[in-house]
């Protein structure tokens, strides 16, 4: 059941299950923390667990027209304070795993560990740049229904459409409920994030980095093997996934975090 904050007189939602060592974790883009429900009753057997509606997804409301990673950080940083949550294990997916960068950037000393789960540090490309402001015009026409339709069982491994039907009909469901303000307000803030890569190579924070082999959206070959990870840091490849790890591999996935936590973090 969710639960909400007052942040800057705008309230942000949230969940918060379990107990023990606090996971933080911040969903993806056309996502919310209903997407992370099955991964975090499944974490929250050993740990406690609290994911975020990022603002302007979900039921969290926009902070601006306009946001950045910046902003955003602002904002889980106060709603963590607010629960009492001084040190924390963060798990950024996809856009998220941005905004878990920019944390790291600005304030390292809340993270105890962290980790890009389908993610990257690099900025966008022109390319990329370009991509997402034709579709926050598509957004402006009222094609939102065609973004979400398409980029969701995109992010599924092309052979796992059938063997996870339910399951990204439920995400479509969600990304079809997210607000056009709230995608138009987080992909400007994908837009203007800056190039991390330098920052992530240099932390001295437990890191650890989860990749799916079948990635549609981070290319395996081509974007992970760029990734210059820190010293402290492990790297573990997910066969048989796409974009969406977590659901597509949801018991190995939680046995690495939990792994990791027990070896890097209480030891």
């Amino acid at each position: 059941m969710k639960s909400h904050l007052l942040i800057n007189n705008k309230k942000i939602y949230y969940s918060d299950i379990g107990k023990g060592i606090t996971i933080v974790l911040l969903h993806g883009y056309l996502e919310s923390s209903e997407t992370w429900k099955d991964f975090s009753i499944e974490l929250s057997k050993k740990y406690r667990v609290i994911s975020f509606d990022i603002p302007g997804h979900g039921d969290s409301e926009i902070i601006s027209e306009f946001h950045t990673m910046e902003v955003l950080s602002d904002v889980i940083l106060k709603s963590l304070r607010k629960l009492k949550v001084d040190k924390c294990f963060m798990i950024g997916h996809s856009m998220g795993g941005f905004l878990t960068l920019m944390i790291h950037e600005l304030y390292p000393e809340l993270l105890s560990g962290f980790c890009l789960f389908q993610s990257h540090p690099f900025a966008d490309s022109e390319a990329s740049k370009k991509k997402r402001l034709r579709e926050i015009d598509f957004v402006k026409e009222g094609k939102k229904d065609l973004i979400a339709t398409f980029n969701i069982p995109n992010a599924f491994a092309n052979d796992n459409y059938e063997l996870f039907k339910p399951e990204i009909g439920s995400a479509v469901k969600i990304a079809l409920q997210t607000s056009k303000e709230g995608i138009i307000a987080n992909v400007h803030a994908m837009i203007s994030r800056p190039d991390l890569s330098e920052s992530l190579a240099k932390s001295n924070i437990p890191f650890l980095y989860i990749a799916g082999k079948k990635d549609n959206y981070i290319d395996f070959n081509t974007v992970v093997s760029k990734i210059n990870i820190p010293e402290n840091s492990e790297l573990h490849v997910l066969e048989n996934s796409g974009h969406m790890g977590f659901i597509e591999e949801k018991t190995e996935s939680a046995k690495i975090i939990s792994k990791f936590i027990l070896n890097r973090l209480t030891s």
